[in-house]
């Protein structure tokens, strides 16, 4: 088994970080569903503003809302208005195509990488 690229949001801008809500990353609904990520699945957040890199799971967010929070500790690292790169991992025995898409300053679908 190998740890692959399952799925990545490119260029995404946090909307928020509450440093007192109990951990995650809430993700539009609707985002989540174009990369086939799961709520309680484990990403890593690589911001490109500032260069911190984070792991933690995801929480789904309204649907349409473009929300992208960064929530609890991590909200430390990683600050409301920062340009990130949200990438979730699978592991497989085989190849894996990997839903990768490109969000606009509002967090909206543009297009499939």
């Amino acid at each position: 088994m190998r740890e692959l690229l399952q799925s990545k949001i490119h260029k995404a801008i946090i909307t928020e970080a509450d440093i007192s809500y109990v951990g995650s990353v809430t993700i539009d609904e609707e985002l989540l569903e174009k990369i086939d990520l799961w709520p309680g699945q484990k990403v890593l957040i690589v911001s490109n503003t500032s260069g911190a890199r984070l792991e933690t799971y995801v929480i789904k967010g309204v649907r349409g809302s473009g929300e992208i929070c960064i929530n609890g500790a991590a909200a430390h690292l990683i600050k409301k208005g920062e340009e990130v790169i949200i990438i979730g991992f699978q592991f497989s025995e085989n190849p894996v195509e990997p839903k990768c898409i490109l969000v606009d300053k509002e967090n909206k679908f543009i297009r499939y990488l």
